[in-house]
């Protein structure tokens, strides 16, 4: 869509629409106006929305605008939601903004976690917010009767015929068992942050007042929150009935627990929510991890513990089905993987049985020896259930200093679900072993892993009024629509309109980066000589991404004696937002990083930050256990496109996101270089399958250039030279 700078139509024209009243600027950006009608056209109808638009578009208004309108006009509340940070903090922006022309009232929610001022975990939190209101409760009872006594101070004392004598005497018992109420809760756990959302009506009155005059970023409703000793998650919930706009991360909509929950804070149907997904590339992956369910070898000793000593007829049914299990995940993976393999991070061990049940599966109605396993998970749940109401009373009376939780409840619930899915191709088994860095204990643990993540988004997506779902690379939208399961969507796609002769894209004809060549040592050193003409006719930084840390830590060695140049290694252990502000505060900086890490996406290198980005090789995601679940399901559900839908074209949108960390505004100038022969046009012809050209959206293609790995620094220096970027000579051909 769309240059940076606004375009001559403004917001202010005589034909005002009704959205404009919620964008706070006096010009649109060009196609702007045309996305927006194009939203608020499909609103009244309900219809989803799919809205690629390239940087600069304004996509984050081009959604808002419409979307607030309507939902002012037809009583809607609006939910923005996205899974990267830093858009998170774009949209207090854009909200704020719109807040100075017309006032809306807007929350941003942010998970219990980062917001808790005592540090307790989830079911923690529930179990003393539950305690603080009863304590509350008690406190207002027993002030009601002792004003009840109050009343009736005196009476029945000469006269004990006196009526009034026996009420006061009854109100006297009532108090004495408040009293005893009041005494075992103080004795218990409470919130004493909670405590004062419930009594100090005055600070509670105050915090909304400075909550709603603007928009307020999570960190300063948890410092004034904090101040005024009050609970801002808790006040948060409490007050996002009747906003216009909330704020919030993915797992607020894709996890279905937590979305009912978050529909009852909003006091809103999800037939009233009109919901706009930022960074929608990644509903995907992201509904597929909310999906997926894990059960560790240590949840299942500790229910073989919690369950050992229980004089309870159901302990011995648990304990068939739970012990069963336990074995069977431990020879499983003690027979799929030497321990001499076992790292800190989890290893898939291959399961899979093909047409027939998985091996893990086989596993365990080896070893159970039970009299049904439908029968002994049932009892184990309702044990389960028992002992974890026993827990939960326990810390409430103060008799424990945490919350303790059923592992036999977790264990009970995973293994019902398992055994339920093991026909289910969309649901695929996995068990994975690790080594704690600790203990240097090895354990594993078992995953219902998702493979299709429709089964989870399209019910969602099916409830909402309507949807607006923005990125930059969401084409096929035809793939996207069926993934997600969306039925019907409007589609629009803007592609870059700043100036086309401020970005250079080629595509270096280096050889193929098969998984098999990458180790061959005259690949290295073409890719190598590549990268280091990359880097010495780039005036700045150079950004370069690979399939995988390994290749990026293998070419940083490989390019220590070729560049003169500032080496940023992107590895585990590293925060990310330190790395990016180190090196773009330099200029002669080179950072390698993995296509499948945080830098990726949904990160800016702006301005000076990065000239180039290069991406070495067409980096496909390792083609695992998982990839193969997740192409096979694909090929059942499309008729066979399921290397399109589960490899291929995932992969080019993160190559696409990886071009669009530069040039990033119409002033700026950069190149982007794709360092791999299948990238190329000529890839088409001799390569067949193997060339990835034809997946690049078309005005995509018919900006790559093909050069030859020889002529790729004349190809550069020509170009930066054309816009004296080099401040002088430019670099001599060597």
């Amino acid at each position: 869509m769309v240059e940076s700078d606004r375009s001559s139509d403004p917001a202010g024209s005589e034909e005002r629409p009704a959205y404009a009243r919620y964008f706070p600027y006096e010009e649109f950006y060009e196609n702007q106006r045309t996305a927006m009608d194009s939203i608020a056209e499909a609103l009244p109808a309900g219809r989803d929305v799919l809205f690629e638009g390239s940087p600069g578009t304004g996509k984050t208004l081009s959604a808002l605008a419409p979307a607030l309108a309507f939902g002012a006009r037809e009583d809607k509340t609006v939910v923005i939601t996205t899974n990267v940070h830093q858009q998170t903090r774009q949209f207090v922006r854009e909200a704020s903004a719109i807040t100075g022309e017309e006032p809306i009232r807007a929350v941003v929610f942010r998970g219990k976690e980062s917001m808790c001022h005592i540090d307790v975990g989830y079911r923690e939190c529930q179990a003393l917010r539950d305690a603080t209101r009863d304590l509350v409760d008690a406190e207002r009872d027993r002030a009601e009767i002792q004003g009840q006594l109050d009343e009736l101070d005196g009476a029945g004392r000469t006269d004990p015929d006196d009526p009034a004598a026996g009420a006061r005497a009854e109100a006297a018992d009532r108090l004495e068992e408040v009293e005893s109420t009041l005494g075992e809760l103080r004795d218990g756990g409470t919130c004493d942050y909670y405590y004062r959302n419930l009594t100090a009506q005055g600070a509670v009155e105050e915090f909304y007042g400075w909550l709603h005059g603007d928009v307020r970023t999570p960190d300063e409703i948890y410092t004034r929150a904090g101040q005024a000793g009050l609970c801002g998650y808790e006040l948060l919930k409490d007050g996002m009935a009747e906003v216009d706009l909330v704020v919030c991360n993915y797992h607020h909509l894709l996890d279905p627990t937590i979305r009912e929950q978050f529909f009852r804070w909003l006091d809103r149907d999800p037939e009233d929510v009109i919901a706009v997904f930022d960074e929608a590339h990644n509903v995907e992956s992201a509904a597929r991890d909310h999906a997926t369910r894990t059960l560790s070898e240590r949840t299942l000793e500790g229910a073989v513990d919690e369950l050992d000593g229980l004089e309870d007829p159901r302990a011995d049914r648990a304990r068939n089905a739970v012990g069963a299990f336990r074995d069977a995940l431990v020879a499983t993976y003690e027979e799929g993987l030497g321990f001499g393999d076992v790292g800190e991070e989890w290893t898939d061990v291959p399961v899979a049985g093909g047409e027939g049940k998985d091996d893990l599966t086989m596993a365990f109605l080896r070893r159970y020896e039970g009299r049904g396993i439908e029968g002994d998970l049932s009892a184990a749940e309702d044990l389960g259930e028992d002992l974890d109401e026993r827990y939960e009373r326990a810390f409430r009376r103060g008799e424990t200093d945490t919350r303790r939780e059923s592992d036999t409840l977790a264990a009970a619930r995973f293994l019902s679900e398992w055994m339920d899915a093991a026909d289910d191709r969309g649901r695929h088994p996995v068990a994975s072993v690790r080594r704690d860095a600790g203990t240097d204990e090895v354990y594993g643990r078992a995953e219902l892993y998702t493979a299709i993540p429709r089964e989870v988004t399209s019910d969602l997506f099916g409830e909402l009024y309507a949807s607006v779902l923005m990125s930059a690379t969401l084409r096929p939208f035809e793939v996207t629509a069926d993934v997600l399961g969306l039925d019907d969507p409007a589609t629009m796609a803007f592609g870059m309109t700043f100036p086309e002769r401020n970005r250079h894209t080629l595509a270096v004809a280096t050889p193929a980066l098969f998984a098999s060549e990458r180790g061959d040592p005259g690949v290295q050193r073409t890719v190598a000589d590549a990268l280091a003409d990359t880097v010495r006719f780039t005036p700045g930084n150079t950004l370069v991404f690979f399939p995988s840390y390994g290749e990026a830590d293998r070419y940083a060695g490989l390019l220590e004696d070729r560049v003169d140049a500032t080496l940023y290694r992107d590895r585990a252990g590293v925060r990310a937002e330190d790395l990016r502000e180190e090196f773009a505060a330099g200029d002669d900086g080179v950072l390698l990083t993995s296509l499948w890490g945080t830098l990726a996406e949904g990160v800016s290198f702006d301005g000076d930050d990065a000239h180039t980005v290069a991406v070495v090789g067409v980096p496909y995601p390792r083609l695992d256990d998982r990839t193969e679940a997740v192409q096979d399901a694909y090929d059942a559900a499309t008729g066979g496109d399921g290397w399109e839908y589960a490899v291929e074209i995932p992969t080019i949108r993160k190559t696409r996101q990886a071009l669009g960390r530069v040039v990033r505004g119409p002033e700026e100038v950069g190149a982007r270089v794709l360092l791999d022969e299948r990238y190329t046009e000529r890839a088409t012809v001799e390569m067949g399958d193997y060339a990835v050209r034809s997946t690049f959206p078309p005005e995509e293609r018919a900006e790559l250039v093909d050069v030859d790995p020889a002529n790729l620094g004349v190809s550069l220096r020509n170009f930066y030279a054309d816009h004296d970027a080099y401040g002088g000579d430019p670099p001599p051909i060597e």
